[in-house]
């Protein structure tokens, strides 16, 4: 998508339509929102169609005349304002542009922040994943024009572009996420990364099942044993020489949880393709990164494998070491994710050494029950981490929780005959997860991100398109600026 600023007037701007926002009371005299109103006659047909200025709303009105665009869209705010309405109206006005070829946001006087999240909101907006439809495909607009008031557009074009470019990996992270299991495997998933990253002219390592036997990862290959297809770890770098910091990020890459021998029911392994949610928000993130040229060292690091029920699959009471030397015990073979996970940390704790280090797994079901199915449980040690890490998420407006890391469940992983077993009891679920994957992170400083509900929607939410919402992508990117 092209983005581009202008500071016309409303009326004088040229598009195929033009959005803007009305709150629940009448918009000020003078006021942009009120000479749209007067210019093409919207006030009839708002009262027509009921139109109050409450969320959700949005009706479109015939342009000409006073008014250049070929239509103007009224976007009900509700109550709110700021960079909150900014993001209203600009994701509306992309959903619903259907085939127009321009779009134009009015943002108004806007600071960078706000010009970001209408860029970001614009890309996201006008989401799709059509790969495999064959009818009835319409592309969206090419071209959107963010509307400003009374200011030169040139010191504000970082922050266009900025959110352009999170926009368009959280994009990405959507389209491995929808993708069908049949066509996204561990190979492909890898294929992917590999040209993603040549793309950007970053490194990346690919290591196949023989390569993970040479180095012990046990756990990994454990889940990987009911699958017919091998598994795939895979490390993209993005090391500029002005870095101040590295950050690894690791991700859970199951493209297919059928659960193992403990199988799933019909009806919880029907999104099981979404379980890579965790891969797609790590390659997404050290993309923006690498995009945004920012002055942090980041690594991405995905474990990809199926977790299916072949001649070969491991089984409840099995025993595997993991990469670090600990034993661990199996008592659930759909509890996968950690055991996945636990090598791949043991891995980037060792060979890495970062300063942080961040996980993102679609992990649990509990987090979901604690948290509900739209916010994710953030585990740490860090007090100053955790509010960082908060702070960044309510930047990037997605829903975050920090949990607790209670040690006097810890003994629930304990084994009678192993050095652990990999799931604790019938409750504390996510936190007993947690504590688990804390056994293979040493003294790393040490973020968890449970995203097992809001990294994939049963039906729209808030501006949230059914299916992969790239959460999480936002959150970590705004976390590197900070630092």
């Amino acid at each position: 998508m092209r983005i581009t600023l202008n500071n016309d007037a409303p009326t004088a701007v040229s598009a195929d339509l033009i959005a803007i926002g009305l709150g629940t009371k009448k918009p000020p005299r003078g006021s942009a929102a009120a000479a749209l109103l007067s210019a093409s006659g919207g006030a009839a047909f708002l009262k027509a169609e009921g139109f109050d200025g409450k969320p959700g709303q949005a009706v479109k009105v015939p342009g000409g005349g006073e008014v250049k665009a070929k239509g103007v869209l009224f976007v009900g705010l509700g109550d709110a304002t700021g960079i909150d309405a900014v993001r209203l109206v600009s994701h509306t006005a992309l959903k619903l542009a259907g085939s127009r070829k321009s779009v134009a946001v009015y943002v108004g006087a806007a600071e960078p922040e706000e010009l970001r999240a209408a860029a970001q909101e614009a890309v996201l907006g006008a989401y799709r994943y059509l790969d495999y439809k064959t009818r009835g495909v319409r592309t969206g607009p090419g071209r959107t024009v963010l509307v400003i008031e009374g200011k030169k557009a040139g010191h504000l074009k970082a922050a266009v572009e900025a959110g352009l470019i999170v926009g368009e990996c959280a994009a990405i992270a959507r389209d491995l996420v929808n993708a069908p299991p049949n066509d996204l495997n561990p190979i492909t998933l890898a294929e992917r990364a590999q040209a993603e990253a040549k793309a950007l002219d970053l490194p990346v390592k690919v290591l196949g099942k023989r390569q993970l036997e040479k180095l012990g990862m046990n756990l990994f290959l454990a889940v990987n044993r009911g699958s017919a297809i091998e598994p795939r770890f895979i490390h993209v770098t993005y090391a500029p020489k002005n870095a101040e910091k590295k950050v690894a990020f690791v991700g859970k890459g199951l493209t297919f949880d059928a659960g193992g021998l403990c199988l799933k029911p019909a009806k919880s392994m029907v999104d099981m393709k979404c379980d890579m949610a965790g891969s797609a928000v790590t390659l997404a993130v050290v993309l923006a990164a690498a995009r945004l040229q920012l002055p942090v060292e980041v690594h991405a690091i995905i474990g990809s494998t199926e977790n299916m029920t072949g001649g070969a699959a491991y089984r409840p009471g099995d025993v595997f070491t993991s990469l670090d030397g600990k034993t661990v015990e199996v008592i659930n073979t759909d509890a996968e994710g950690r055991m996945v996970l636990a090598d791949c940390l043991a891995w980037t704790r060792d060979q890495i050494q970062p300063d942080i280090l961040i996980d993102h797994a679609t992990l649990t079901g509990a987090a979901m029950v604690a948290l509900g199915p739209h916010r994710t449980a953030l585990y740490t040690a860090d007090d100053e981490l955790a509010s960082q890490y908060l702070a960044a998420s309510e930047a990037a407006d997605e829903r975050y929780w920090r949990m607790p890391l209670d040690d006097d469940l810890r003994p629930m992983l304990d084994s009678f005959v192993a050095d652990l077993k990999h799931v604790g009891g019938p409750h504390g679920g996510s936190i007993t997860a947690a504590l688990f994957l804390r056994e293979f992170v040493g003294d790393c400083t040490w973020i968890h991100c449970d995203i097992a509900g809001p990294s994939f929607n049963d039906g729209p939410h808030r501006r949230l398109p059914k299916g992969g919402t790239g959460h999480g992508v936002a959150t970590a990117v705004r976390f590197l600026e900070s630092l």
